[in-house]
């Protein structure tokens, strides 16, 4: 058990060490195509919110402010998650070769985050452009590098 605690732990270390590559990888598209933000975070915040019948708190500005901070701690939560089931599989003897764990990542991530707002309808990747695609994509990749990277890295 303390091993599997212990791969948990470094799995969500290397996870947030990739949620930091795929936010600035992001960021940097925004500065580079002078994109603005996504709010399809704070849309699918909105949408849950409304499936489970769970009202954000406050008033207009406080709510439109507390559901930002949900969509952002929701794709660091997502990359954590990711990070920390492959730091479990690891300590459980899974070893394969660096590009499958590279493979499994990006794909964890891709389903982990747009998964979410496939199924709430806040988006649907069916109708995204190519540079739509690419958009969402290299952020992934960017995470799943430093991820793979980190929890091969941090292995006893």
């Amino acid at each position: 058990m303390t091993r599997v605690i212990a791969g948990l732990l470094r799995g969500a270390a290397a996870g947030a060490a990739g949620t930091t590559a795929l936010n600035v990888t992001g960021y940097l598209d925004m500065v580079y195509r002078a994109r603005p933000a996504s709010h399809t975070p704070e849309a699918t915040v909105e949408a849950l919110s409304q499936a489970v019948h769970v009202t954000v708190p406050g008033d207009a500005a406080q709510k439109e402010n507390r559901i930002a901070a949900l969509g952002a701690l929701s794709g660091i939560a997502a990359g954590l998650g990711m990070g920390a089931l492959l730091g479990a599989a690891r300590s459980l003897g899974w070893r394969p070769a660096p590009a499958v764990i590279y493979a499994v990542a990006t794909i964890g991530a891709m389903i982990g985050t747009n998964g979410l707002m496939t199924v709430l309808r806040v988006t649907d990747p069916r109708a995204w452009s190519r540079t739509d695609w690419i958009a969402d994509l290299v952020p992934h990749l960017a995470y799943a590098g430093v991820t793979t990277a980190v929890v091969t890295g941090l292995d006893p």
